[in-house]
Order: C-alpha cells, then sequence, then structure tokens
C-alpha cells in the first residue's frame, strides 16, 4: 500500500483472510443474559465488531455507557447518531455489577460521544470506575474515551480517577478527518493522549487506527509517529470494514503481510505493546495487549 487508491475505488469482496469461523459454545448466552438482565450496551454489539461472537463466547465484553445514540456522525461508525439519551445514575452500579459477575481481570469501558453535556459525560466515566474498583479490586481498567472537545478539566477528571489504561484512538491520517470524522480534529486527539501522559505520567496510554480507508504507508508511519511524539504507549492497526451502504466504502483490503511489517515498525519506535492484524480492533484482546505493555514498564498495575 504504498499509494492512496482512488475514492472511488471498491473492494467488491472479502478477501481469504476475512473469513471468520463463529466460535460454538462457550459463555456466550450467559454473557447477553446479563447484558439484558443489567440493561447494558456493548460497543461489541453498537459498533458491529466482527468480534463479538469470540469474545462473548470468552465471557468478556466492551462495555458502552452513556447511551446508545452519539452526538456525533462519523461515517465511518455504525453507533447511531441523533437525539441523546437520558444518562442513568444507577448506570455505574450495573456496570459494576456485570463486571463482578463475569469475573474479570480486565474490563474495557468506552462510551458514545456526548457533546451535548458540559463535561462531555466525564463525571460519569469516573464514577464507573470508582464503581468497578469498589467492587472488583483486582480488575484492571481500561477506558476508551471521547476527545472531551479537548477539555483539559474533562480529561482529567476520567485520569484522575485511576484507570489502568486510557485509551483515544485517533482513528485515521489526518488527510482523511474530514471525510472519515468531521466533527474530530486530529491535533485535540493527539493533544488528550498528551494531556494525560503530562497529568498521569505512571499511567499506560494508547490508541487505536483504522486502515483501508485509502490512507498511504507513509501518513500511517506519520501517525505513528505523532503518536509516540505524544508518549503514547499502546497502538492498535486494524481493517475497516463498512457497516453499511450508508458508510464510507472500503478502499482496500490490507494483506496480513502489511500488518505484520507495520508490527514491527511501530515496535521499533518505542510502543511498549502493538496489536496489528485484520481483525484487531482497540479493545480486542484488550487483557493480552495490557499483559504485554505491562511486562515491558517492569511496574506493578
Amino acid at each position: 500500500m504504498s499509494e492512496a487508491k482512488a475514492d472511488n475505488a471498491k473492494p467488491r469482496r472479502f478477501p481469504p483472510w476475512l473469513r471468520k469461523r463463529i466460535p460454538a459454545g462457550g459463555r456466550g448466552k450467559r454473557v447477553r443474559e446479563l447484558l439484558a438482565e443489567l440493561q447494558l450496551e456493548t460497543v461489541c454489539n453498537a459498533a458491529q465488531c466482527p468480534n463479538q461472537c469470540e469474545c462473548f463466547a470468552k465471557g468478556t465484553a466492551t462495555f458502552m455507557i452513556l447511551g446508545s445514540v452519539c452526538t456525533r456522525k462519523c461515517r465511518f461508525c455504525a453507533v447511531a447518531g441523533g437525539e441523546p439519551q437520558h444518562v442513568a445514575a444507577d448506570e455505574p452500579a450495573r456496570l459494576a455489577e456485570a463486571v463482578e459477575a463475569m469475573g474479570l481481570r480486565h474490563v474495557v469501558v468506552t462510551s458514545v460521544t456526548r457533546d451535548d453535556l458540559p463535561d462531555g459525560g466525564s463525571a460519569h466515566f469516573a464514577a464507573v470506575i470508582h464503581a468497578i474498583r469498589a467492587k472488583s479490586p483486582q480488575c484492571s481498567v481500561e477506558v476508551l474515551t471521547p476527545d472531551f472537545g479537548g477539555d483539559e478539566n474533562d480529561i482529567a477528571t476520567v485520569a484522575v480517577a485511576g484507570p489502568t489504561i486510557y485509551n483515544h484512538n485517533v482513528e485515521t491520517v489526518p488527510r482523511l478527518y474530514a471525510t472519515v470524522r468531521p466533527e474530530a480534529d486530529y491535533r485535540r486527539s493527539l493533544g488528550v493522549l498528551a494531556t494525560v501522559r503530562r497529568l498521569a505520567p505512571e499511567m499506560l496510554t494508547k490508541s487505536g487506527l483504522m486502515v483501508g480507508l485509502g490512507e498511504t504507508d507513509e501518513e500511517l508511519l506519520a501517525v505513528l509517529s505523532d503518536l509516540r511524539e505524544a508518549d503514547c504507549q499502546i497502538v492498535t492497526i486494524g481493517q475497516y470494514l463498512s457497516p453499511s451502504r450508508e458508510h464510507l466504502p472500503v478502499v482496500e483490503f490490507i494483506h496480513p503481510d502489511t500488518f505484520a511489517r507495520w508490527k514491527q515498525q511501530a515496535e521499533s519506535m518505542g510502543f511498549l505493546a502493538v496489536a496489528s492484524g485484520p481483525f484487531v480492533r482497540s479493545s480486542h484482546n484488550a487483557e493480552e495487549v495490557f499483559e504485554l505493555a505491562r511486562r515491558h514498564t517492569c511496574k506493578p498495575k
């Protein structure tokens, strides 16, 4: 992928490496029942993640707080946009109950973007972190937050609550922001990660990228360099898959060999942990990625 493909280019069918078997059995049924019982949302379902069945079968899920409707309308994302929902004050307690019942050792919590709230939902994130810590003190907590409009006070509210990992995805290369996520800002997203490292230097930071949207190798490597400049320590790189005909089409299916090469290049830049592959998502196998980063830091969580 040395040159960007034409904007109207669109692969017609999935290549062999993007065919995935649905796992049989496991704990998927119980996970779905528990989520329904506690009225909890997951990004696994809302974002049509291709790893959903695999993760549920292993007894894990990525929780999505602050409702199921986003105030932004990114053209790559399957999460519904529109009129935001009421923030449920008991959601932190319900989510903490689910974490305890599932016996999770590592939990990932994300959210829709809530530009309508004065603090962007940062206090709710903090409440969720505290609730999980109270019920499952040995569980490591990873948050994947929106950009909070770049407000340092809101970023600090989440960071001070003490998540183990603070994740904010840059998603794509700067040139494609106007097309892919027009209400976001590349430098603002980098600023979120840099702010967390300044406010909480002991905290791990993480970011993720989608590829196959027309970016070039040079642009991708420049983003990785920018992430290291912001002292981001963990990075994920995965294939973009279009959720529907109304979303951006896939420009290119990236070969697994290319993902392997990017992994090597990112590791050579100094990232503590890198996950790079067609099915990689920011929260997929998050516990394993965290353990890899933790081993490199040689520090207890």
